[in-house]
């Protein structure tokens, strides 16, 4: 029997975890159908994105004991862009200085 985890994010810093028992020679596919995140969520088994400790698989994937199945959202920002407005929020207008000071 392999002990494994499902894990999806609904939303930033809000992790569903669904901790699953599956028989010997289970797959990815077999893990994400027995965690129920996928009804739960309307997601298709043929849809989403999915990986194994954070590296991408397919769902043919056989599971070992502890692994940790992850179901990947879509990117609604491309991160570039996201850290470009950040950094633009963050800048603050320099500060003059009087005329004649530091000399």
């Amino acid at each position: 029997m392999a002990h494994v985890e499902v894990a999806y994010s609904v939303a930033a810093r809000q992790v569903e975890l669904v901790a699953l028992g599956l028989p010997a020679a289970s797959t990815v596919g077999d893990a994400l159908q027995a965690s129920g995140l996928l009804e739960r969520h309307g997601l298709a088994i043929d849809a989403v994105s999915c990986g194994v400790w954070g590296r991408r698989c397919p769902l043919t994937q056989m599971l070992r004991d502890g692994d940790r199945v992850e179901i990947y959202r879509c990117l609604t920002v491309d991160p570039k862009e996201a850290r470009r407005l950040r950094y633009k929020g963050q800048r603050q207008p320099k500060a003059k200085r009087p005329a004649g000071a530091g000399r």
